[in-house]
């Protein structure tokens, strides 16, 4: 049987005692600490989570509802969207061209620790 664990509310009071795999802002604005394990893209670990993330594609870049906001840097380290992603999240309401990803096109790297994840808006 797989464990899912799911994400913890954050308290703004308690303290740090360790440095998130990712930060995800949720819908209601509330932030959630997540574990990123190796294997998964950041679609599966906001789903394996119990994020509200449809991932009605199963993660092959043929929908958007998994479209995240990334901050603008971290958006340009991943480099250019494929063509598909591109085309998909031109036709959200909310694409921000600095900041939208599919979360299912995003693969786990070292260099993404820490990261701040907010959920689109659902459309």
């Amino acid at each position: 049987m797989t464990d899912i664990r799911r994400a913890d509310v954050l308290d703004p009071e308690a303290p740090d005692t360790a440095d998130p795999r990712i930060v995800v802002i949720d819908r209601d604005g509330e932030h959630h600490r997540l574990d990123w394990e190796p294997d998964q893209s950041l679609m599966e670990v906001l789903r394996d989570n119990g994020l509200p993330i449809l991932a009605s594609c199963g993660g092959t870049a043929s929908c958007a509802t998994c479209h995240v906001f990334l901050d603008p840097q971290v958006t340009a380290e991943l480099g250019e969207r494929c063509e598909d992603e591109q085309e998909l999240l031109e036709e959200t309401e909310s694409f921000d061209t600095a900041r939208s990803r599919l979360s299912c096109q995003v693969e786990r790297s070292t260099a993404l620790d820490g990261i701040t994840v907010t959920l689109a808006p659902e459309e």
